[in-house]
């Protein structure tokens, strides 16, 4: 979060989207610039794996003080940049993980055949047949099958307990959360989460499942979640320290 650089009255202006290139030691990086009527100040976010950034605008600021606050801040990305791991490359022969353990990714070259996690002697590998230019979205597409059945078996358990409905469950790329939960009961989550080490897994289905009857995040939500899952805290703490990681692999 940044100072303060303006305030305005707040409109019911709808929010306005504006794109452009940003210089950072000398790399040129994507610039999502929102104006939203609800803001009363700048943000700025890099996004996973620091392939783009995202600002937030209040209505009315002038370009002059954009250009400034990108100035003032250019130190500040430089190292943030610095740090951010780029995006893992989906290739034959790379490392991907599943379930929080690494495998090395082995395209076998046969035309037909399914994606499969093996436990060889070599250690863990995913196996993945078809052609090579469809390497990455088989693997997605692998592990979107994955999660499925992992969560919808963690939600059916959980839900359960809380004797609660789901209406249903979808999955979804976001980056900007992990899951969501509808009045009407219907669950939404990442399905990049199946990267993760089961525990994780299992505290986002109960995290959710857990708005099915307390759609906040107060503490009778906290406690219904930690009852739940008891591992809630080392997970939301995993999450912390690598989501940005799962969330900067490329599968394109």
């Amino acid at each position: 979060m940044f100072p303060l650089l303006k305030k305005l009255a707040p409109t019911r202006t709808p929010a306005l989207q504006l794109e452009r290139m940003v210089s950072v030691d000398g790399r040129s990086i994507p610039l999502t610039i929102r104006k939203n009527s609800r803001a009363t100040r700048i943000t700025l976010r890099i996004e996973p794996g620091g392939r783009s950034l995202k600002m937030t605008i209040p209505p009315g600021l002038r370009e002059r003080e954009i250009a400034d606050f990108l100035d003032r801040y250019q130190g500040w990305l430089s190292n943030r940049l610095k740090r951010q791991k780029h995006g893992g490359v989906v290739e034959d022969g790379g490392e991907i993980l599943l379930r929080g353990v690494s495998h090395r990714i082995v395209h076998t070259g046969e035309i037909r055949g399914l994606t499969r996690s093996i436990d060889s002697e070599l250690g863990h590998i995913l196996s993945v047949s078809g052609a090579e230019e469809h390497l990455s979205r088989r693997i997605a597409d692998f592990l979107k099958k994955e999660a499925r059945k992992d969560l919808e078996a963690l939600v059916a358990l959980h839900a359960a307990r809380v004797g609660k409905p789901v209406r249903s469950i979808s999955l979804k790329d976001t980056r900007s959360r992990w899951g969501s939960c509808s009045w009407d009961g219907k669950l939404s989550f990442s399905w990049r989460i199946v990267m993760a080490p089961p525990a994780v897994i299992d505290y986002l289905a109960a995290h959710e499942v857990a708005h099915l009857r307390e759609m906040n995040h107060g503490p009778a939500f906290w406690a219904l979640c930690k009852d739940l899952c008891p591992g809630m805290d080392e997970a939301k703490a995993w999450l912390k320290r690598h989501g940005s990681a799962l969330h900067a692999i490329d599968f394109a």
